[in-house]
């Protein structure tokens, strides 16, 4: 047995012997410390979850910002990870890529850009990580494959990298792969070869945003693919990671987790997340998906945020209990403070970890979550039942001279769904490096040497209300706005942006159009047609007016439609009262999406590059459609679905114009 064994072996009876006798846990960074702190963080994306954020009127959408990532004030996160737009469906809607053609490029897309730009502005030292989940289908070549051509999808990445330095003096610090999917070794090589060749070896990147296997044994296999990739990432471990991952030496990351209703037992859930995917996995940073629930909320994994932000028109936001839990770690450590190797499970149930910093600074952090009651998306290595405790934590090496500790602390009451979020407590006093503190079920403790922390407020925000009745938008949007989406649109299938139509001098020259031409490399299954939603979910009788244009000849098609049922992953499946208007001279009324169960159909008329003027009227179990203000068709018979959004879209990936859109609901 050599020398560096025996340390080991010693070194973990010794701690065995401090940690386990009783319900002591001591403290000590005497034999060194743990794994670098990375931070904690929120996912902007996979896909369009923060797409309602950027339509809030201020001040409420810098209130909202600010609970975010605003330095000791609300959740101050220290990671940002967005979507690298692919034009597809990624959960909630799709987000628009910079590049819809090979030929085309445009950093000004989308509201990733903005919503980074505003995070620097409050944390300069924010972290900013970029991953694809989609790429257009000029990418993958006609395939749904991203890897048939590495060269061409590496360089698709690097201008999105390039572009947001450029053109937003934005440093992205790391790139992950496809989120979710399948690796490819020599694309992963490529990636970094190309990062390097222009200039940007700092940027680190992450693989494979997946599972832990089977990517830590291609690294181990692979010395040049374990060069390539600086971290390991892995989605929704339930805490654990697997011992290849951990001998490999890599960075260690949970680099999607959470996915749970932000009510207070997502708040628990996120409490037992923090702590114990360092203490069970060795991960090192943990980021929530998603940032903020910014989109509708009857589309899949509604509140699924931080907090949930989803009424610019009313202006109304909630501030959820995982905000504060959030604030119990980042509000008292940062990136670069390392953990202590004495960090481990409290012997009732829960969990605690401990940081410092180089000057010396020490950060506690308890959780006694109970497992009834915190039921997260990904099951535990440790689902125990937990109960209320005395401990005696013991201050050791560099920590014996501690003398006070400020305290905070948050309860959950899961049977009456109340909590005490963030609250200051009197300081607790160390006498000869030991302090003793009653820990009731499911609570969080922090106990730090640093003063400055805050439970940030701001006046409540307005009560919240149904989407408008009436709701109009002529998109008349001149210059270019710091988003290109029209407010409260929420693409389904597809990409609407605004439009300035150089052709048209009349009343058409700003418009909404649909941009996508060709089936992207998908992440979900897309409909095969596209389409964008609005308005309230709740909607039954109404009527609906938009303009369209169809660009495409002989083959174009555009409709409008109301009590669309369902969006996200399953929007080709959505049922609705659609009508459409084809380039042929044909029009149809169909119950759903894929047009398949048809109510009516006829001769409209209708012909490419000409504009006309839709109008859909429902009321209880009939529908009629005008035309230009004439009747077409009328007395339609329909049985579900009884409410759902309105919408617009088009027959297949085609381009099409929208104009002077308008709803009238009862």
């Amino acid at each position: 047995m050599n020398t560096g064994t025996q340390f080991f072996i010693l070194l973990s009876i010794f701690l065995c012997i401090r940690v386990c006798s009783g319900d002591d846990y001591f403290l000590d960074d005497t034999f060194g410390l743990g794994r670098s702190f990375d931070g904690i963080g929120g996912l902007s994306g996979g896909g369009a979850t923060s797409r309602l954020l950027v339509n809030y009127a201020e001040p409420y959408r810098s209130q909202i910002l600010d609970y975010l990532f605003k330095p000791k004030f609300g959740a101050s996160l220290q990671i940002l990870k967005v979507e690298i737009g692919g034009d597809a469906q990624t959960t909630d809607g799709t987000e628009p890529s910079h590049m819809h053609y090979e030929d085309d490029e445009n950093y000004f897309r989308g509201y990733e850009w903005w919503l980074m730009k505003e995070a620097k502005k409050r944390n300069p030292n924010i972290t900013l990580i970029g991953l694809p989940w989609a790429f257009p289908g000029w990418v993958g070549n006609g395939e749904n494959w991203p890897y048939s051509f590495p060269d061409i999808t590496a360089s698709y990445v690097v201008s999105w990298i390039l572009g947001a330095k450029q053109y937003h003096d934005l440093d992205i610090d790391y790139v992950g792969i496809w989120n979710e999917r399948h690796f490819d070794s020599k694309y992963i090589k490529i990636l970094r070869y190309t990062l390097d060749k222009t200039g940007l070896e700092r940027v680190k990147i992450i693989a494979s945003d997946n599972l832990w296997e089977p990517i830590t044994s291609y690294v181990i296999a692979d010395r040049e693919l374990q060069d390539a990739v600086d971290v390991l990432g892995a989605h929704y471990p339930g805490t654990t990671t697997v011992y290849a991952a951990i001998k490999t030496g890599k960075t260690l990351w949970s680099s999607e987790d959470y996915s749970t209703f932000n009510d207070n037992v997502g708040g628990g859930c996120w409490a037992r997340i923090l702590n114990q995917n360092y203490v069970n996995g060795k991960m090192t940073a943990t980021i929530s998906w998603n940032l903020v629930a910014s989109y509708y909320g009857d589309l899949p994994f509604g509140r699924d945020g931080l907090m949930t932000a989803n009424e610019p028109w009313s202006g109304n936001y909630v501030v959820e209990s995982p905000i504060w839990i959030t604030a119990h770690t980042t509000q008292f450590t940062e990136p670069g403070w390392t953990y202590l190797q004495t960090v481990g499970h409290l012997k009732n149930g829960g969990s605690y970890v401990a940081l410092t910093d180089e000057r010396g600074n020490l950060t506690i952090i308890t959780e006694t979550m109970t497992h009834d009651h915190s039921v997260c998306i990904r099951p535990y290595l440790f689902p125990y039942n937990v109960t209320a405790q005395n401990v005696t934590f013991h201050l050791n090496g560099s920590f014996a001279s501690i003398s006070e500790l400020q305290v905070w602390h948050s309860k959950f009451d899961f049977k009456t769904n109340n909590t005490a979020m963030m609250q200051n407590l009197k300081p607790i006093k160390v006498i000869e490096g030991s302090f003793i503190i009653e820990l009731d079920v499911d609570e969080v403790y922090t106990l730090t040497t640093i003063r400055n922390g805050q439970k940030g407020s701001y006046p409540d925000p307005p009560p919240s209300a149904p989407f408008p009745k009436t709701y109009k938008d002529d998109f008349d949007v001149q210059g270019n706005p710091y988003f290109s989406e029209a407010p409260n649109f929420a693409d389904q299938t597809g990409v609407f942006e605004y439009f300035t139509n150089l052709t048209d001098p009349g009343p058409h020259v700003f418009t909404l159009r649909q941009v996508v031409t060709q089936r992207p490399v998908t992440w979900v299954a897309d409909a095969y047609q596209t389409i964008s939603v609005i308005g309230d979910y709740k909607w039954q009788d109404l009527v609906m007016s938009c303009e369209v244009y169809m660009e495409a000849v002989h083959t174009g098609g555009v409709f409008v439609a109301v009590r669309v049922d369902k969006g996200g992953g399953v929007v080709r499946s959505a049922k609705g009262i659609f009508f459409w208007v084809y380039a042929d001279g044909t029009y149809k009324v169909t119950n759903d999406l894929s047009g398949m169960t048809i109510l009516a159909e006829g001769l409209s008329g209708t012909r490419a590059r000409v504009w006309y003027t839709l109008t859909l009227t429902v009321k209880g179990n009939y529908a009629a459609g005008e035309l230009n203000g004439y009747p077409l068709w009328k007395n339609a018979v329909l049985w579900e679905p009884r409410n759902g959004w309105a919408a617009i879209g088009t027959s297949s990936f085609e381009p099409a114009q929208f104009d002077n859109f308008s709803v009238e609901a009862e």
